[in-house]
């Protein structure tokens, strides 16, 4: 298996047309790095919100697969969309090198509160079932946010392992789009922190998977809710963003089957 990944470790907003601008940036970076894809977070681009502008995002869509198609990049794009059925979906969307789309996950661990009538995102995004794709000729799966690490503080939905029901079905790599949102460093933020990231590596290195996850970080000032970073199967970090701040990275993933 072969894939040189870039990710993004960039601010997200409400702001479309902001949004538009720093995954152009990224796909630019992206392009010049020679890589075959790239990763940006939960809801970068229609912002992490079901009330957005569909239009104004379908139409920043359609702006940022061109440029991407134009590069040679292919896209693991986070954001939030309303399908033809006239419902909304937290996906990733994911585009080969050549711009063919090949469909996306949505997040299927939706976030709420621990009660009989959940309160939250729960309520406000639809869920499909899970998927995995082949992309740039590796079997890939993607995973939302609490998607990987089932954080019992954040959702009322039982851990169905989806990291292992992707290795199940093949895949070797997950792309991991996440918006926690940035926190401060009180006692509670640093131990989700660590939640996220002992998550991250345990659920590589038990189904021997890549992981390559990529985290929002706003506001700039205060550190990201999850490491940024890849993933070996052994459960080890490859390389690790820094905690705070936007970043760009590249990896090489070069490893047999």
């Amino acid at each position: 298996m072969k894939l040189r990944v870039a990710a993004a470790q960039i601010p997200v907003s409400r702001d479309i047309d902001v949004n538009a601008a720093v995954i152009e940036r990224a796909i630019a970076y992206a392009a010049d790095q020679g890589a075959d894809l790239l990763l940006t977070p939960e809801g970068s681009l229609s912002g992490y919100c079901a009330d957005f502008d569909s239009s104004k995002a379908a139409e920043a869509l359609e702006q940022l697969t061109t440029q991407a198609r134009t590069r040679g990049v292919g896209l693991a794009l986070g954001t939030c969309s309303r399908e033809a059925d006239g419902k909304c979906y937290n996906q990733i969307r994911f585009y080969e090198r050549d711009g063919t789309y090949l469909g996306f996950h949505s997040k299927i661990l939706r976030c709420g509160t621990l009660e009989d009538q959940p309160r939250g995102e729960i309520n406000s995004y639809a869920a499909t079932p899970l998927s995995s794709f082949s992309l740039g000729g590796v079997h890939i799966g993607g995973l939302i946010c609490n998607d990987m690490w089932a954080n019992p503080k954040c959702t009322p939905m039982p851990d169905p392992h989806l990291s292992h029901q992707l290795c199940q079905r093949g895949a070797r790599l997950i792309l991991h789009a996440v918006h926690g949102g940035s926190r401060d460093d009180s006692q509670s933020s640093r131990t989700a922190r660590m939640y996220h990231e002992a998550n991250l590596l345990i659920r590589a290195a038990a189904s021997e998977l890549w992981i390559v996850t990529v985290d929002a970080c706003s506001p700039l000032g205060q550190p990201c809710s999850a490491p940024s970073g890849v993933v070996t199967p052994s459960g080890e970090w490859a390389y690790r963003a820094a905690p705070q701040g936007e970043e760009l990275f590249t990896y090489t993933i070069d490893s047999p089957e």
